[in-house]
């Protein structure tokens, strides 16, 4: 059988039989090739020693600032994505994509996961179905996520490289963001339907359970298969797109001399469109640096196992390159909806219109909104709203 961590879920599958128990490895110890077989008396308790506490208060000082920032900033900019109509416009639906995608992980994926791994060190005991669910809910939001900054960058390359043409309409984008839900919907299904609790341990002593999906031993071909599969389409893929995107707007932007007289507000929407896709350039950097070295990890894990498995800490290590793969979510959050969207702003003038009325009984809040919006709406454009 091929095991697979709980915290693998939030990427891709990845074999490992760390913390399996000499009884459930017997029985399929000889059906493994050689680099997969592990002596049972080889297998270290990851859930003792100062690697593993030192990694769980990375791990929960990371999950739980994941909480605090993706939970509270997608939510506060979705609310005023939802209050606001002048805010949705076609950059911000696609941004909305991600922050549901970061809000779903934040507010039901981590606290089990700060349960599992600071809590309960490695021990799950909420039952099957939600062993399930969070390895899939996990899986879906990283594949979003991905394909939301993919269709971003397409987004701002067909609105700096080619101006005149016209901007994708709304029925196309609706499309277009159905697709970065169902593609993920779909292909994360085997992170549920591989699910699996298998219990670890000593059982008379202190007894743990682990979740994890299984794949029986002859899919092993089929899961190496998949994990190809999911690696080129939800990271070889989308990076090499991006980057040619953001590639051809940097030279659009920096080495084409542009036309005609500049007059200020040309030389000012300039500047606005060059800071901003230098905070893309820098999101897609460090989506890399963040997502490249669990890959990486993966991979070996996956087809060369010996050289992971057989070192003392390497299970922690992954806990540890996993976390940082997951903070990725915060970056996303900070950039897109806290600085690019002023939500703390809109969240003030919501909080400002509703004191207000408590002082003016005799006019209705939306009246008081259409004071306050008063202004020329061109003060409130952001740069990366800039057509």
């Amino acid at each position: 059988m091929i095991f697979e961590t709980m915290g693998d879920s939030s990427g891709n599958n990845t074999t490992g039989v760390h913390s399996i128990p000499a009884t459930a490895l017997d029985q399929y110890l000889d059906s493994y090739e050689m680099d997969y077989g592990i002596p049972p008396e080889e297998i270290p308790d990851t859930s003792q020693g100062q690697a593993f506490f030192v990694a769980t208060i990375v791990i929960g000082v990371v999950l739980g600032c994941i909480m605090l920032v993706c939970g509270l900033g997608n939510f506060l900019f979705i609310a005023t994505l939802t209050r606001y109509k002048k805010l949705r416009n076609l950059t911000n639906l696609l941004i909305a994509n991600l922050a549901i995608s970061d809000f779903i992980v934040a507010v039901v994926c981590c606290p089990f996961l700060v349960d599992y791994y600071v809590v309960k060190k490695l021990s799950w005991d909420h039952g099957l179905v939600l062993c399930a669910s969070v390895n899939y809910l996990q899986t879906v939001s990283l594949y979003v996520s991905t394909n939301a900054l993919l269709a971003i960058a397409v987004d701002r390359y067909m609105a700096i490289v080619h101006p005149l043409r016209p901007r994708m309409k709304y029925q196309t984008a609706y499309v277009v963001i159905t697709g970065v839900w169902i593609v993920p919907v779909l292909i994360s299904a085997p992170s549920a339907y591989f699910a699996s609790e298998t219990i670890y341990g000593s059982t008379s002593t202190n007894p743990k359970v682990f979740c994890a999906q299984i794949w029986p031993v002859e899919k092993q071909v089929y899961y190496r298969s998949y994990f190809m599969f999911i690696f080129a389409i939800e990271f070889i893929g989308p990076v090499i797109i991006m980057t040619l995107c953001y590639a051809r707007i940097s030279r659009e932007l920096w080495f084409k001399s542009v036309p005609g007289f500049q007059t200020e507000q040309i030389r000012k929407r300039l500047r606005c469109r060059r800071k901003t896709v230098m905070v893309l350039i820098a999101i897609l950097t460090l989506y890399i640096l963040c997502w490249a070295p669990y890959y990486a990890y993966t991979i070996l894990r996956d087809f060369h196992p010996t050289i992971i498995t057989r070192q003392k800490n390497s299970l922690v290590a992954f806990y540890v390159i996993e976390c940082i793969a997951m903070s990725n979510s915060m970056i996303n959050t900070f950039c897109f909806v806290t600085v690019k969207n002023n939500t703390v702003k809109y969240l003030k003038k919501i909080v400002l219109l509703r004191w207000r009325s408590t002082y003016a009984p005799n006019k209705t809040v939306d009246e008081m909104d259409v004071r306050t919006f008063s202004v020329p709406i061109t003060e409130e454009i952001e740069c990366i709203h800039l057509r």
